[in-house]
């Protein structure tokens, strides 16, 4: 297994509890695909750098987490076709 962190910037709407929601989401494809989540780093609503989608902030969390190495595909794949996904990002940590 290998230990990854996942950046997400989900849009910004007025409602909390739908930002938590998707974070619930993304921990379920994780553990779903056998995945153990390690660390979760809600950073919050963010400006951010340039409009995305007519949006201008943005709600940023980072997931940590050891999974297999077919598992990141399988979660960006999902990420793709999530609306509420403005930008994600996964990397292999050392």
């Amino acid at each position: 297994m290998n230990k990854y962190e996942m950046a997400v910037v989900f849009a910004s709407n007025e409602n909390d509890a739908a930002y938590g929601e998707e974070v619930e989401k993304i921990q379920a494809l994780i553990t779903r695909f056998g995945g153990v989540i390690d660390k979760i780093d809600n950073r919050g609503k963010r400006k951010l750098a340039y409009e995305i989608r007519k949006q201008t902030e943005g709600c940023y969390c980072f997931i940590t987490f050891l999974a297999a190495p077919t598992v990141p595909k399988e979660i960006e794949a999902r990420a793709r076709i999530t609306e509420t996904i403005l930008r994600y990002l996964i990397i292999r940590m050392d």
